[in-house]
């Protein structure tokens, strides 16, 4: 990094600080300048359903976008060039496990099953709140590296006092985050403390609660539903991802718990098995759904039906799902999630389109969380929440048609910058705000003491 890119990242770091220093003073600004092409999701501002820009700019003060389009000026603005380059919204990651980074690879030949009774849960059970944290902290600096700016982390399963560390993690990562921890009867003061002192302080966080399906677990869904209408959360539940799932009479279980008429407010991952007459209650009910393709097909589990949920209407999302997915690259989720349909279809036109996927990736997810009036778009207004991709790599150019390649080509590696709030945490190429080298280490750590306390070798 040259000593004139060092300088622009630590001022685009510190630009909040630097806001609040001076009450009355205005805001900082920065100019991402001759950005060679924008993809900001609102037709309004460019050209055909991504609203594309060829050689524009984008204008940021605080937080916030100001402008975007073409030949943008601010004498006091610190200017980012951005020639050559891509601008997009910052991905939405509808659904993960961000602690499960501490058992990568694990259990690769079993299916969700399998993976659940041999891996994840032995694990969560010997997990201690120091192994919790460097998982979580790996996991995100893997989302920043791959463009993701919103993060949906269930962590229903996990001991309520991993809760702290969790948070912590999410905290210091400077994500946009939401968090969904299991509202345990026993442990729902201590969840509501939780929330007021880590949660509700950070602009970027909010609670989810998590549950689980099929009318075994009944009575635990129908507290979790009552909660979350209480304090106004979203109820967040796996559905149908293995089709002995549908033993359980899950859907049965949320219609009993009242977990549908929480309209707009659930928030369903995977289901995969659905029938017609479940997606036509599902879209009734405006439940909204997180796809996590690689997942999906890494522990056997199935095809989503993606077209047939898109035609009734339903928001969509994608997700990466924690250790299942083994790296948090949405480039590769997306290139799957065209390509499953593709492939079960046998035909090129099936939803989702490239462009479908783009939009599924960025304001599709931020849709789906109805945060689609403050993220999700390059639009003036919203948060400053982009990225910036460097497509002049082996794997990505020459340029020939960008969205495509987008979809097809791109991998975390062409992540140049990450925006969150106006805050850059990754600056040309380079991670901000943590050091790469110590996170990997503490999380080697972490897994080594996991395996141990399994009876384990590497």
């Amino acid at each position: 990094m040259t000593f004139l890119m060092m300088i622009v990242a630590l001022w685009l770091l510190f630009a909040p600080e630097r806001a609040a220093a001076a009450d009355n003073s205005p805001q900082p600004r920065t100019l991402i300048q001759h950005a060679a092409l924008i993809v900001t999701m609102d037709p309004k501002l460019g050209d055909g359903p991504l609203g594309t820009i060829i050689d524009g700019d984008v204008l940021i003060a605080g937080d916030t976008i100001v402008a975007a389009g073409k030949k943008l000026s601010a004498a006091d603005a610190v200017v980012l060039d951005a020639a050559g380059k891509i601008v997009l919204p910052g991905f939405v990651d509808l659904h993960n496990h961000l602690v499960q980074s501490v058992i990568r690879g694990g259990c690769h030949d079993r299916d969700l099953n399998g993976w659940l009774h041999e891996c994840a849960w032995p694990a969560y059970n010997v997990l201690t709140p120091e192994d919790v944290y460097a998982a979580v902290r790996l996991s995100a600096l893997d989302l920043i590296g791959t463009g993701v700016t919103t993060v949906v982390d269930w962590a229903g399963g996990l001991k309520f006092d991993m809760s702290r560390e969790y948070v912590r993690a999410l905290n210091e990562s400077g994500l946009r985050f939401a968090y969904a921890p299991t509202p345990r009867k026993e442990e729902v003061s201590a969840l509501k403390s939780l929330h007021d002192e880590l949660i509700r302080p950070n602009p970027l966080a909010t609670l989810q609660l998590a549950g689980a399906t099929g009318m075994q677990h009944l009575s635990k869904l129908t507290e979790a539903a009552q909660l979350a209408r209480e304090w106004g959360v979203r109820l967040n539940v796996h559905l149908l991802e293995h089709k002995k799932q549908r033993e359980g009479e899950p859907i049965r279980s949320l219609e009993q718990s009242g977990g549908l008429a929480l309209r707009g407010n659930l928030l369903v991952n995977h289901a995969i098995h659905l029938t017609d007459d479940e997606i036509t209650l599902l879209a009734k009910h405006d439940v909204r759904i997180a796809h996590n393709p690689l997942s999906n097909m890494r522990l056997a589990s199935g095809i989503m039906r993606l077209p047939e949920l898109h035609a009734a209407g339903l928001k969509v999302g994608l997700g990466l799902d924690g250790s299942t997915n083994d790296t948090s690259d949405m480039f590769s989720d997306m290139r799957a999630a065209v390509g499953l349909q593709r492939v079960n279809a046998l035909r090129a036109d099936v939803y989702p389109t490239v462009t479908d996927v783009l939009r599924m990736a960025t304001l599709g997810g931020a849709e789906a969380l109805d945060m689609a009036d403050h993220i999700g778009s390059v639009t003036p207004g919203k948060k400053a929440d982009l990225i910036i991709i460097d497509p002049s790599t082996a794997n990505f150019g020459p340029r020939f048609n960008w969205i495509g390649q987008l979809v097809f080509n791109a991998q975390p590696a062409n992540v140049s910058f990450v925006f969150v709030n106006g805050v850059a945490l990754k600056a040309n190429g380079t991670f901000v705000r943590a050091n790469p080298t110590e996170v990997v280490q503490a999380a080697e750590a972490a897994a080594a003491r996991v395996h141990k306390a399994l009876g384990q070798t590497h």
